[in-house]
């Protein structure tokens, strides 16, 4: 059984910083990708960005780019997501996942269908 562990959410306000971090833990895996998804009140689960393990690529969702950053720490088994001037409409609870699943493309990895772990998410709150 592979297990993510997420920390770092919190109760912010507009245009403070977060870094949320996440390390798998339990059944090794062939990590192909991880990411970081969000789901507000209300909304359907969306796309935040993701980092291909091998290649360090990452991708981005446009509504972040610019203020979030994924990054991955080898040594530390540990991906990152630093968010920076976050707003309002950032607040959700935010999820890591992790993909076993060798994709053709890193732009597979927007998905979540391409996802086989997640955590159990951690709230981000940014008030006005």
């Amino acid at each position: 059984q592979v297990q993510l562990v997420e920390s770092g959410g919190g109760l912010v306000q507009d245009g403070d910083s977060l870094r949320l971090s996440c390390t798998p833990s339990g059944r090794t895996f062939s990590r192909a990708a991880m990411g970081w998804f969000r789901q507000a009140p209300g909304k359907e689960r969306e796309f935040v960005a993701a980092i291909r393990w091998s290649a360090g690529s990452t991708y981005y969702t446009d509504s972040v780019k610019g203020r979030f950053t994924i990054s991955r720490d080898n040594a530390k088994n540990t991906i990152y997501l630093q968010m920076n001037s976050l707003k309002p409409e950032d607040t959700a609870v935010y999820y890591c996942a992790a993909s076993s699943i060798f994709a053709s493309s890193g732009y597979h990895y927007m998905s979540s269908s391409e996802y086989n772990y997640w955590g159990q998410g951690t709230q981000v709150t940014v008030s006005s």
